[in-house]
């Protein structure tokens, strides 16, 4: 699995660190917020991943598309679970018999969070969500909650910030291929 994440700005964080802060913007949050309607700290976290780095690449920078090797210190890292998870697969048809459809991979964000927040409940089982990158191809992506924890590895098998220059080759060509500046 692959992960881009900031180690610096507002809110740092680090390769295995779950983010029990929301619901954010971010499609699959499956947290509730309070009584008011506000995100709020929680005991639900949330750990975006992919399973290649240019999808990583391609969701985290979308908004822009201008990949920042700089700005809040990106870092790129992948590692293999330790352990079997339980993903829900809404990849295929299974959205449709949910009654929900494939929009939930590129539509609003706000229903796919509540659809997120309402399979966490009916689903007290599964580790996360399985979805398309709606961003990189249909790239297979994950939402994992922190029910997955225990399959985070102590150690990643790759960790590299975005501003080494070992990362350039990759860079550019993830972002010839995608359309976004690089800077």
């Amino acid at each position: 699995m692959w992960r881009l994440y900031f180690s610096g700005g507002l809110h740092p964080t680090s390769w295995d660190e779950f983010r029990y802060y929301g619901p954010t913007s971010s499609r699959f949050d499956h947290h509730c917020p309070d009584a008011n309607g506000k995100s709020q700290i929680q005991n639900r976290g949330i750990m975006y991943l992919a399973m290649n780095g240019p999808t990583c690449i391609a969701e985290v920078y979308q908004t822009t598309r201008v990949i920042d090797r700089h700005s809040r210190s990106p870092w790129l890292s992948a590692f293999q679970f330790v352990t079997d998870i339980q993903l829900l697969d809404l990849t295929g048809t299974f959205t449709t018999t949910l009654g929900a459809s494939t929009a939930i991979h590129s539509g609003q964000r706000p229903r796919a969070r509540r659809w997120a927040q309402a399979l966490y409940d009916a689903y007290p089982k599964i580790d996360g969500i399985l979805y398309c990158s709606s961003m990189f191809g249909n790239a297979p992506a994950v939402a994992l909650f922190e029910r997955g924890k225990r399959a985070i590895p102590k150690l990643s098998g790759f960790h590299r910030a975005l501003n080494d220059p070992a990362m350039l080759a990759l860079l550019t060509v993830t972002a010839n291929n995608l359309g976004y500046q690089l800077v």
